[in-house]
């Protein structure tokens, strides 16, 4: 009698298992949403300022992507994904008080994120200064103005995310990664300056980083992957999304069905090698995409959550603005960009007696529980950050992420600055914000504050009673 019980109490465990599974609600909701962002006129092109006339068709399609979660306890992130040269601080802050509004999103739970691809449309938004780094070429006829594509571009976002949060459905994440080799450092000592020139023995960061979104069916419905090098394989007047692009249209030609969006690294002094032609564009788009697929044949680091997030803003100074007398010298200078950047703060310091002394520098950090680490960063982040942060944070896995929020230039290391060369001094004559190169404190200050709003969100451990 008591075998005849155990056995029927085995079958009984057996059949119940997994009917108690199929009633155990998902850790997860996710929705994903997509908008075309070509450009439906001729545009100025933004990244390379030796353009001179304005963009003849397309190449690829340019995408704004979505990728919409929420966990158990019903907190959401909402990451958008830009195949566009920048996100200006204007654009993230109107998207942040649309969502607000509508879908009471707080600002931390808002992570927007640009290709920066060197192929797509310069634009503005309002009165405020060109995003990063654009040109401020004149209008010309028939071409669509950089502030007509900005007030579109926002309404597109706003509408993309409500696509994306409609779409919500019970989903599994996790994370996996691989390797990809097309990236290389680009700055090498020449001649006494650090010059734009492939070195194969510079720092980088080829990390593929991979978040994986399943259906509870088992069905894979996106993935969100990075990589940390400049979108600069092609210089020519179509719109493209340079191997960004490719690598997307490429995982999701061959996963139809499936959203696939990119997350740009802290890139700002890695290129993609070799380059200069749309078929090697495709070429390191197809080597990205198969990284993806890669990195998705590795064990899966399940994430159940919860979901945490922090958002801040920290000063950077800048490094004593020039004086009037210096900005009065490059007035004479034969590059028209230094001259017209000498032009605009001698007429700034005429307008308000003075110029700028710091900037407000957009710090994020979201936790996937205690088994992913996503740090957003802003600007044009150089890999010593994504190296530094990778070592430095707690946890098994840590991703980090540049030209989040606001791209408004290159955010070199305390090494790049006491090395010199593009990034941290002679690329500022293309700003419309940064009346001079930044304070060698601002990587301490970038690193303190992520370190601080890391550690906020960590869970303190409970005193015994």
């Amino acid at each position: 009698m008591k075998t005849k019980c155990t056995i029927i109490t085995l079958l009984t465990l057996l059949v119940a298992g997994p009917l108690s599974a199929a009633t155990i609600t998902p850790a997860w909701k996710a929705g994903v949403a997509t908008v075309i962002l070509t450009p439906d006129q001729p545009m100025w092109m933004a990244g390379f300022a030796a353009r001179t006339n304005v963009s003849q068709g397309k190449s690829t399609e340019l995408y704004g992507k979505a990728l919409c979660l929420e966990d158990a306890q019903g907190t959401r992130l909402v990451i958008i994904t830009l195949d566009l040269i920048s996100v200006p601080r204007a654009l993230r802050n109107g998207v942040e008080a649309a969502l607000r509004k509508e879908h009471n999103l707080p600002r931390e739970a808002l992570l927007m994120n640009c290709s920066h691809t060197h192929s797509g449309p310069e634009f503005t938004l309002g009165d405020g200064p060109l995003p990063w780094p654009m040109f401020g070429n004149p209008a010309r006829a028939g071409a669509k103005s950089a502030e007509d594509y900005g007030r579109e571009l926002q309404e597109k976002l706003i509408e993309l995310v409500r696509r994306g949060l409609a779409s919500f459905a019970p989903a599994k994440l996790s994370y996996q990664h691989a390797r990809c080799g097309f990236a290389m450092n680009r700055r090498t000592l020449r001649g006494g300056s650090y010059d734009n020139f492939p070195n194969p023995d510079g720092f980088v960061d080829q990390d593929v980083p991979v978040l994986r979104v399943d259906g509870v069916d088992g069905k894979l419905r996106a993935v969100l992957f990075g990589y940390a090098c400049h979108n600069t394989t092609v210089d020519f007047y179509q719109f493209c999304g340079d191997y960004a692009g490719y690598a997307q249209r490429d995982f999701e030609l061959s996963h139809p069905g499936v959203t696939a969006l990119f997350m740009m690294g802290c890139g700002g002094d890695q290129n993609p090698y070799p380059r200069n032609t749309s078929e090697l564009a495709q070429l390191h788009g197809r080597t990205l995409a198969t990284a993806v697929e890669a990195a998705l044949q590795t064990r899966p680091r399940p994430l159940p959550g919860p979901l945490r997030s922090a958002y801040a803003e920290v000063e950077l100074n800048y490094d004593g603005p020039p004086s009037r007398t210096d900005y009065e010298a490059k007035l004479k200078s034969s590059d028209k960009y230094e001259a017209r950047y000498a032009r605009r703060f001698l007429d700034q310091l005429s307008r308000d007696g003075k110029l700028p002394g710091n900037y407000p520098f957009p710090a994020q950090v979201v936790q996937f529980g205690d088994d992913l680490t996503l740090v957003g960063l802003a600007g044009e982040t150089v890999v010593d950050y994504a190296l530094r942060l990778k070592k430095e944070l707690a946890g098994p896995a840590v991703w980090v992420a540049g030209y989040c929020n606001d791209v408004m230039g290159y955010i070199p290391s305390r090494r790049l600055l006491r090395e010199g060369g593009y990034e941290p001094c002679s690329s500022m004559i293309f700003s419309e914000v940064h009346p001079g190169p930044w304070a060698p404190s601002l990587e301490e200050r970038i690193i303190a504050k992520i370190h601080e709003l890391n550690d906020g969100l960590r869970p303190r451990p409970t005193a015994n009673k």
